[in-house]
């Protein structure tokens, strides 16, 4: 594992593969951490690629530089970090990979920062950029029921729940959101401690509730949110993942994302596959880096 001082974090990663091969970041989500991309990277790295996998901020071992910065986990400071994290180690553009959070970190730098990324790998959602303002409009119950947990954490029962019964609540996020993963307890333990961070409740919690427009953000991050408010389109060459048993977000027959992105563009359901895209089905989150980086290397 290495560390580097990016914004106002210490951000703890892993390095896979030859330091003069092109740069590939790949970001984690939620409730998840590095292990998630273990599988991929390794294949990246058998390709040539440097793989760089960052714990985000509240996971694992990253840690702030000053107990006085605000534990935000809204949008903006995520994509904040990816793009501290690329100028810390003089990464002028790469291959971003993600899912969750750290799809949302990644759609935010290709939106806004195009210049910066070769190509994006998103799963899910695929165009991860929260909409703020419209957040509060009711979606279908099934959704809504879907959503559950981020209710929860806007009570004080859910920090309550996330404090005390942390492995309980994410081990439990794990199995319904991924319901074909048959994941052991070694892999369940790898990931675990990363849920240890000190900050960890904190930037959930705000996460969730700054995302619905409920609590303000760091105001540090003000001028990304007003960017971001826009819905920025995404220009650079994308492919989606969307895992066809994914029990949070399940996909549709319609694409309701393809019109934010005017490039390049690519949408694939992964068969058996849920919410932990890259490390359910590696292979497919892979192929779709590769794709990408030969389309790129073309033009």
């Amino acid at each position: 594992m290495k560390s580097i001082t990016a914004g106002c974090l210490e951000i703890h990663y892993h390095e896979t593969g030859p330091d003069s091969g092109d740069p590939v970041i790949l970001l984690h989500g939620f409730p998840y951490d590095p292990r998630a991309f273990d599988a991929v990277a390794a294949r990246l790295a058998a390709q040539g690629f440097r793989c760089l996998v960052p714990y985000l901020r509240g996971y694992g071992p990253t840690r702030f530089l000053s107990p006085d910065t605000m534990r935000s986990g809204q949008q903006a400071a995520l994509g904040a970090d990816l793009l501290a994290f690329m100028d810390a180690l003089s990464i002028p553009s790469a291959l971003l990979g993600g899912y969750d959070w750290g799809g949302r970190a990644a759609c935010i730098v290709a939106a806004l920062w195009p210049g910066r990324v070769r190509g994006l790998v998103s799963c899910g959602q695929g165009y991860n950029i929260q909409n703020i303002a419209q957040a509060s409009t009711p979606a279908p119950a099934a959704e809504e029921a879907r959503y559950w947990y981020m209710y929860y954490f806007h009570t004080e029962r859910g920090r309550a729940g996330l404090t005390l019964n942390r492995n309980d609540l994410c081990r439990h996020i794990w199995q319904i959101w991924s319901p074909s993963w048959q994941f052991d307890a070694a892999t369940w333990a790898a990931s675990a401690p990363s849920f240890d961070n000190p900050d960890f409740v904190e930037i959930v919690l705000h996460s969730y509730r700054h995302r619905f427009g409920g609590i303000p953000g760091d105001p540090a991050y003000d001028g990304i949110e007003a960017q971001l408010a826009a819905q920025p389109g995404i220009t650079v060459p994308a492919i989606v993942l969307q895992g066809g048993d994914d029990g949070v977000d399940p996909p549709t027959l319609h694409d309701p994302h393809r019109p934010h992105f005017t490039g390049f563009y690519a949408r694939q359901i992964i068969d058996g596959a849920g919410h932990n895209l890259p490390q359910e089905a590696p292979e497919a989150f892979a192929a779709a880096v590769l794709t990408l980086a030969a389309r790129t290397a073309r033009d």
